[in-house]
């Protein structure tokens, strides 16, 4: 058993942990040393999406390991060449360059835009208010929260941060020498807001007047998770260029950045790369995790667990308004605003057995497994409701 602090000494103080030494996992129930038993509703941030142990998923893994764990980009890798196959085919796009993490993927957009922009003499890249798109420098440059930011500048030129859904001061800014606009179309560290219609409108029309390139992250909102492929798909609008992580490994470090087929000349040879990018274990990984996603009925239970859910959130909504503002999001990616900072309702969650996470201060941010069943959602409604109303934990 991990004695409290042991180890701490070792590591930069980045992380704040929680108190439970864990033993393994199965489903969507993680078990302690201890013998206690946790409903995980927060799934490694959206990573794991297919719970715990999936049996597709740790036999891909087991198989690809006895081939070879590395090999280098130096070598055209039939298990790469699989996951893009079916990574395009989902996503509707013709190139994708695989890395380890959403982070790696921002970085590659943007660099894919800033070369594309030299031919045409477009600098300006605008990112939103309470995005997130990594700790890199780069992906900072383009993160509009500034609790990410502080202490971090200067960050990279003509970089600037606007009003997420100010659609007034987006039609200020945007001129001909606009190169990109980055955004999550449903914002997860900012407390799960999607973009609103008008504010997707003017950027239509803008990016039809001056030609700029709109960069989509569906780290945390993508590969199933809403009910659909990528968040954008619910708001019918189609990005230049998308950046993909989180889920698509099932738990493996996995990436990908994606465009269309006019940019394909746009990164040649050795102008970008990645040591350990589309590494073949992980990319095995990351076939299971897309042939349950796609084929194996996985993103139509996300929408249809994700609607049961949001129904019964917005149910203990109704039934407690002083605690709760509002209830929001898409299939298995919700957030429920409190009226009040929510970091003591976590902590009585765990308490109950359920792992929640809370963002934004006050947004306790549900991203359960995408294999998650309604009577797992019953249980955790059932702790989060007596939690806020302050009756005994079932």
């Amino acid at each position: 058993m991990i004695e409290p602090d042991r180890g701490e000494h070792f590591f930069f103080p980045t992380y704040s942990r929680l108190p439970l030494d864990v033993e393994r996992g199965e489903g969507v129930r993680l078990f302690t040393r201890d013998g206690r038993v946790y409903l995980d509703m927060f799934a490694g941030l959206a990573v794991n999406a297919l719970g715990y142990s999936h049996p597709d998923l740790l036999a891909a893994i087991e198989k690809q390991i006895h081939r070879y764990l590395h090999l280098s980009n130096s070598f055209l890798q039939d298990v790469q060449v699989e996951l893009a196959e079916r990574l395009l085919a989902a996503a509707r796009y013709d190139r994708v360059f695989l890395c380890n993490s959403g982070t790696e993927a921002m970085e590659a957009a943007l660099k894919l835009a800033r070369r594309w922009g030299k031919g045409c003499r477009k600098s300006s890249i605008f990112g939103l208010t309470g995005s997130f798109h990594g700790r890199t420098l780069g992906a900072l440059s383009v993160t509009g929260r500034e609790k990410y930011r502080q202490g971090f500048d200067p960050f990279l030129p003509e970089t600037h941060i606007l009003g997420f859904n100010n659609v007034e001061e987006l039609r200020r800014v945007a001129n001909d020498r606009t190169l990109a606009v980055v955004l999550e179309f449903i914002q997860g560290e900012g407390g799960i807001h999607p973009v609103s219609r008008e504010y997707l409108a003017a950027l239509t029309n803008l990016r039809n007047r001056y030609g700029f390139l709109i960069i989509a992250d569906e780290t945390q909102s993508g590969i199933g998770r809403t009910g659909r492929f990528f968040g954008f798909e619910h708001f019918d609008f189609r990005p230049d260029i998308v950046v993909a992580a989180k889920a698509m490994g099932g738990g493996l470090p996995l990436g990908a950045m994606m465009a269309g087929e006019r940019f394909a000349e746009i990164l040649t040879r050795g102008t970008h790369g990645s040591t350990f990018g589309g590494n073949p274990v992980a990319c095995a990984a990351g076939v299971a995790t897309l042939r349950a996603i796609t084929e194996q009925g996985v993103m139509e239970h996300a929408a249809s667990a994700g609607a049961y859910l949001k129904s019964k959130l917005e149910s203990v909504a109704r039934e407690l308004p002083r605690h709760i503002r509002e209830v929001r999001g898409f299939g298995l990616m919700l957030g429920v605003e409190l009226q009040y900072e929510g970091s003591d309702v976590v902590a009585r969650m765990l308490d109950g057995g359920v792992l929640i996470n809370l963002t934004n201060s006050n947004v306790v941010r549900w991203l359960p497994p995408l294999v998650v069943k309604n009577n797992d959602i019953d249980e955790a409604v059932c702790v989060f409701r007596s939690v806020l109303s302050g009756q005994n934990l079932p």
